[in-house]
């Protein structure tokens, strides 16, 4: 078998955090077109097929699967010693890659960006906003932010951001056509609109008032992953919407919307960024993190 380069496994290992030929092509800066190339070379030259294509996904083959599982764990350990050299420079430097839904990343991490970019010029940050939950170390990501029980047990959390609810809202229009609940079971006989997770679960509304706890699967003509489109529908009198309290508050305060059933709605802890615990640590994280602590 042909010798493998470190070069190659660069190119093996970028293909593979990002899931796609575009995906590590833009962090590798090169064309998918010639990253595919270069893959298909290798393949032959090792006569082993690394990865199942198709036109829509890439995925490891049993012998890439091995492959990544070997080299992995000491391509992170060389990638974190360069990054340690940076604390020799007295400065964060490179790349901070966070995973986060959008909703997330809206709320707690676009507040933070501009203090911190402005305060540590030689970091670029990456944020890449997916509804579902990924396995940020096989994704390539140095962080995460996601709501505290969606959480791997064996990474390190760090709230971020104040503490979050959400709220009820509908517009005055659709007040004009329906009743105001008075109950969470109201919700039942009412439209709303539905929030549908990336796998095309259903999120069932959760609300709570004096030890009590409900879980409502509510009704309506329009599902949506996306809480900018229910605060549109709502907007537009579809239904109501159950969204973060944060993202509508300049609407109520309008009277674009209208919310109900607030004292159903408690506070809950908020979001939390999340890495895994790992001996050496991205100086960029390390800054991130600290200035999360302290964004003053």
């Amino acid at each position: 078998m042909s010798r493998i380069t470190p070069a190659d496994l660069d190119i093996f290992l970028a293909i593979a955090r990002a899931g796609s030929f575009r995906g590590a092509a833009m962090r590798l800066g090169v064309t998918p077109s010639a990253l595919s190339h270069r893959l298909r070379a290798l393949e032959e030259r090792i006569d082993l097929r690394l990865f199942n294509r198709t036109t829509r996904s890439v995925a490891l083959t049993e012998a890439g699967q091995a492959l990544i599982d070997r080299v992995r764990p000491a391509f992170d350990d060389i990638e974190a010693a360069i990054d340690d050299l940076a604390a020799f420079r007295g400065t964060p430097m490179g790349t901070l890659r966070i995973n986060a839904a959008e909703t997330s990343a809206r709320i707690v991490l676009a507040p933070l960006l501009p203090g911190f970019l402005a305060k540590h010029p030689g970091v670029a940050v990456e944020i890449i906003a997916q509804g579902a939950l990924v396995d940020v170390v096989a994704g390539g990501f140095d962080a995460g932010v996601r709501l505290g029980e969606t959480l791997a047990a064996d990474m390190i959390a760090v709230p971020i951001g104040p503490r979050q609810r959400f709220a009820v809202v509908g517009s005055p229009a659709f007040f004009e056509r329906h009743a105001r609940p008075q109950t969470p079971n109201d919700l039942l006989a009412l439209p709303c609109v539905r929030f549908h997770f990336d796998n095309g679960g259903a999120y069932h509304w959760e609300l709570e008032r004096g030890g009590v706890e409900l879980q409502l699967a509510v009704n309506g003509p329009f599902a949506t992953n996306s809480q900018d489109m229910m605060i549109a529908a709502a907007l537009d009198g579809i239904g109501l919407a159950f969204v973060f309290e944060a993202m509508v508050e300049p609407l109520i305060a309008s009277g674009r919307l209208e919310r109900v059933l607030d004292d159903w709605c408690p506070w809950f802890p908020g979001l939390f960024l999340y890495y895994p615990g790992r001996r050496h640590m991205p100086t960029a994280l390390r800054a991130f993190i600290d200035h999360v602590r302290d964004p003053g």
